[in-house]
């Protein structure tokens, strides 16, 4: 595998991920980092996931790695960062770390592959691609991620 062909795979990871969260959230293109053997693509989410929110939005990421058969290598349960870290099974790291104010980062990183010229991602964000500029700390308002009440516990019928 070459460093495109990986950066396609990583990029297939993370419009996979992203595709799992219900409902959406909006996104947009980070940098790509290159190293002599390896790349990173990434991520950023610039709808507003709540304190209250947060383990949910960890819990949709966890379960749907977990069901594409990815194996979860670390889980950080920092109240203010928390953070799951998983590997796929063609040894690319997989991670989503929540930073200031909700805003969660989602980063892949391959293993060392052949070297070759790497293109900028294909797939469009659902929002502003903000392609130049700095993307900005969460500014999209949801009416599920941005609640500021948990997530009902589901009831138990009466039999």
């Amino acid at each position: 595998m070459n460093m495109q062909e990986a950066a396609e795979y990583s990029d297939t990871v993370l419009d996979a991920t992203l595709a799992a969260v219900r409902p959406e959230v909006q996104w947009a293109h980070d940098d790509t980092t290159i190293g002599t053997c390896d790349l990173s693509r990434r991520r950023t989410v610039t709808t507003i996931i709540s304190t209250e929110r947060r383990g949910n939005f960890l819990g949709v990421i966890e379960q749907y790695w977990k069901k594409a058969g990815y194996r979860i290598t670390s889980v950080n349960q920092n109240k203010d960062s928390p953070a799951i870290f998983a590997r796929t099974p063609k040894g690319f790291g997989i991670s989503l770390i929540i930073g200031f104010k909700g805003q969660a980062f989602f980063e892949v990183a391959t293993p060392c592959v052949n070297e070759s010229e790497v293109a900028a991602p294909t797939a469009k964000p659902n929002g502003p691609s903000y392609e130049g500029t700095e993307i900005p700390r969460p500014n999209v308002h949801s009416d599920f991620w941005s609640a500021d009440t948990p997530v009902a516990a589901p009831t138990q019928k009466e039999s």
